[in-house]
């Protein structure tokens, strides 16, 4: 295995947005089997590019690994080569295991001036950002440098083609309150964890209303965070971008 091999996968599991451990040789001395800067990727189903060293050594590495991808707290460890503690290299290692490639999936219902704003910076700010709007001329990827996916279809039709799970975030910014309210029905159906909808207080009544009498219960209704972002007197589509990732931060590493 090559470098470039190593950092080419590090490159395509973090755009696909899959977690991986990455260990690295910090420190050694005497006849440790590898040197400082030998790296090793641990995928989350436990495969493994590269090597720290082989032996004990890997596997202590490995187990460090998995149990850092399930906290997300990076560890260093310090390995004693000799007999004495069940080596028989003679030398010393420091391996440093960080998480790494997980980036929280944001969808973006909605590709206008607000839409595009909330995905450049979220892009900036580590998210994996799928796009969703049915206008061609807005769904393009020159206007959504940041977006990793942009899917230009209906709302109704976009949800096959969507994985919602507890830790996904959505925004919904459409060019109208029916979409938007088709949006709000689609999440509530999915394991989203986090539901924003852009709009007034007296948008957000008649939508409550509308859920209501539609049969949503108390705990569904309370899935959807509207008005969407942090109270700042966000006026242009740029602040009230600021306003939403900033929510969507928060939330993000209070968890």
């Amino acid at each position: 295995m090559t470098d470039l091999e190593l950092y080419e996968e590090i490159v395509r599991l973090t755009r696909q947005g899959e977690a991986f451990a990455l260990a690295t040789v910090v420190a050694h001395g005497g006849s440790s089997p590898r040197k400082s800067g030998a790296k090793m990727l641990v995928r989350s189903d436990g495969s493994l590019l590269g090597s720290v060293g082989g032996g004990r050594v890997e596997q202590e590495t490995v187990e460090a690994a998995r149990a850092v991808l399930e906290n997300g707290e990076p560890r260093t460890l310090e390995f004693i080569l000799t007999e004495e503690h069940g080596y028989a290299c003679g030398g010393s290692m420091s391996v440093f295991v960080e998480p790494q490639g997980l980036r929280p999936l944001l969808v973006m219902f909605g590709a206008g001036h607000v839409g595009r704003a909330v995905t450049a910076l979220a892009h900036g700010c580590g998210f994996r950002v799928t796009v969703v709007d049915e206008r061609p001329e807005c769904a393009a990827s020159a206007l959504l440098p940041g977006a990793d996916q942009i899917i230009c279809a209906p709302v109704n039709d976009a949800f096959s083609r969507l994985n919602l799970e507890p830790d996904s975030f959505v925004v919904i910014a459409t060019p109208g309150h029916l979409h938007d309210f088709d949006a709000v029905r689609g999440c509530l159906a999915t394991k989203a964890g986090f539901i924003g909808l852009l709009g007034s207080r007296r948008k957000r009544e008649v939508l409550l209303k509308t859920l209501e009498e539609e049969g949503y219960g108390d705990a569904q209704r309370e899935r959807v965070i509207t008005p969407v972002g942090l109270d700042i007197a966000a006026q242009t589509p740029e602040e009230i971008a600021v306003s939403i990732v900033a929510q969507l931060v928060s939330l993000r590493r209070s968890k």
